[in-house]
């Protein structure tokens, strides 16, 4: 079992779905390494560049209310054991263990390839998400700025957006988010999964502190700028004690609105989770799994459109009906903001753009 301060993960085994050949290290070995290098080296992140030949993602499921994504990076620094998308980084040959926390992929070219999408002669607005798979704003964007250079994009041809980011770094765009806000062309939704710097360190060991959440999303909402907030995931027997607290912080900070995702353990996650569990949380491990259990029916993780997002049985109805009393209290919800589409304009070509 690896254990590395401040990372996530506490495995780095490879994803036996493709059926990459399993590598273990031999303890022989491993005493012979340390006799002649001593001690390893502090585990530190890689950053790979990727080019891809489109940068915007499209999508019909039914549980999801976007139909088109940019992801700037693949992998997260932020390292929070529940991240669904852990498994993606098993199609690189990487871990989604601590691979996918430190070996990270960027797209610096991400703007341009925008720009040439949104200039096509067919393409159909739509808002674009940032911030489905991984965080827009991990700490590696304040060194490649490509969140920024997509929003400028944006801004540039009034083409709404939504945000999603568990990062406080999102108040470096502030001046372009209020930009777009001014003509109701993005909205920002702020993660807060628990209030307890505690818990917080364990589940998302390279995020932002809670308090810094609070305080993006109070000067977001000063800024004019939409914001709301989403508890998510909220983990049985970990932070669901915390639904009326967090709720109620959010509201006074300012959000417009809040919602919530039951964790969720799809593929590889499942097992990541419970080492995770039985490394910080091993008095509750077998009682927070079987909550999850019956939330899912029986399994780990219920993959099915419908059901995935909402679970079922006792323990779904109980933390709804807690939500939703403490969303009430806090005064929060009421119109659902809709982003115009009306005042897009494609990019000028590159040639027009210099006179």
């Amino acid at each position: 079992m690896v254990h590395e301060k401040g990372r996530g993960a506490t495995l780095n085994g490879e994803s036996r779905r493709f059926n990459l050949p399993e590598r273990q290290a031999d303890g022989d070995w491993l005493d012979a390494l340390t006799d002649i290098d001593g001690e390893p080296a502090r585990l530190r992140t890689e950053v790979t560049v990727e080019r891809p030949r489109t940068i915007i993602s499209r999508n019909s499921s039914p549980d999801i209310a976007f139909s088109q994504s940019i992801n700037a990076y693949r992998g997260c620094e932020h390292g929070c054991i529940y991240c669904f998308a852990r498994p993606t980084h098993a199609y690189h040959d990487l871990s989604p263990g601590l691979d996918f926390e430190t070996k990270l992929f960027v797209k610096p070219e991400a703007a341009t390839l925008l720009r040439t999408e949104l200039g096509k002669k067919n393409y159909t607005v739509s808002p674009i998400a940032m911030g489905t798979n991984t965080d827009p704003y991990q700490p590696i964007e304040k060194d490649w700025r490509i969140t920024r250079q997509v929003l400028e994009v944006f801004a540039e041809t009034r083409h709404p957006t939504y945000i999603t980011t568990k990062s406080d770094r999102i108040l470096q765009d502030i001046d372009l988010l209020a930009d777009l806000a001014r003509d109701r062309l993005v909205a920002v939704m702020i993660s807060v999964t628990s209030l307890d710097p505690k818990i917080a360190r364990t589940l998302e060991p390279r995020a932002p502190h809670p308090l810094r959440r609070i305080e993006a999303i109070r000067r977001l909402a000063a800024a004019g700028i939409p914001v709301s907030a989403n508890m998510a995931p909220i983990v049985p027997a970990i932070t669901d004690h915390e639904i009326e607290s967090v709720v109620a912080r959010v509201a006074e900070a300012g959000a417009r609105d809040i919602s919530y995702i039951l964790v969720r353990l799809p593929h590889e996650v499942a097992p990541l989770f419970r080492a995770w569990l039985e490394e910080h949380y091993p008095d509750r491990a077998a009682k927070v799994m079987g909550i999850i259990r019956d939330i899912r029916g029986g399994r780990d993780n219920d993959p099915d459109f419908g059901t995935r997002m909402r679970g079922q049985g006792v323990w779904p109805a109980l933390i709804r009906t807690r939500f939703l009393r403490a969303r009430r209290q806090a005064g929060l919800g009421g119109d659902r903001l809709t982003l115009r589409r009306d005042l897009f304009r494609p990019p000028e070509s590159t040639q027009l753009r210099l006179f």
